[in-house]
């Protein structure tokens, strides 16, 4: 008669605590929501963005192409896996928040203008830092 003796094997999982992944899943969703607005936005050409453009002396072109980069990115940051890509899209998203302050500091645009780029760049931070390992590389 021959004994089988089964060995156990357990998979140790490395959670997030829950605090944070709340706390990521908010900043992100929310950052998400204010730039698929803005970018669906400027793909109509809706409210004051053509003022802005002009104001700013950007062509007008480049409304489609932010509002292009801004949905591709949303979705980039909310679809599961490609860690690499997100790291990418943050990356991006930083840019063009710090470059749209900037931008409206250099038209003596301040105040709001200028604070709402930032506080887009603060969450966009908030997002990259709080994000579970299965989103980092």
């Amino acid at each position: 008669m021959s004994t089988f003796i089964g060995t156990e094997t357990t998979a140790k999982v490395e959670t997030q605590p829950r605090g944070k992944m709340i706390a990521y899943w908010s900043v992100t969703l929310l950052l998400a929501a204010a730039l698929m607005l803005s970018g669906i936005g400027q793909l109509m050409q809706y409210g004051g963005n053509i003022e802005l453009v002009k104001n700013l002396g950007y062509p007008l072109y480049v409304l489609t192409i932010l509002g292009i980069w801004k949905v591709l990115g949303v979705i980039a940051l909310i679809v599961p896996g490609f860690p690499r890509l997100k790291e990418w899209v943050h990356a991006g998203i930083f840019f063009l928040m710090t470059g749209a302050a900037l931008s409206h500091a250099f038209a003596s645009d301040y105040g709001f203008p200028i604070i709402l780029p930032l506080s887009y760049a603060a969450l966009n931070i908030a997002s990259w830092a709080l994000r579970p390992k299965s989103r980092k590389l």
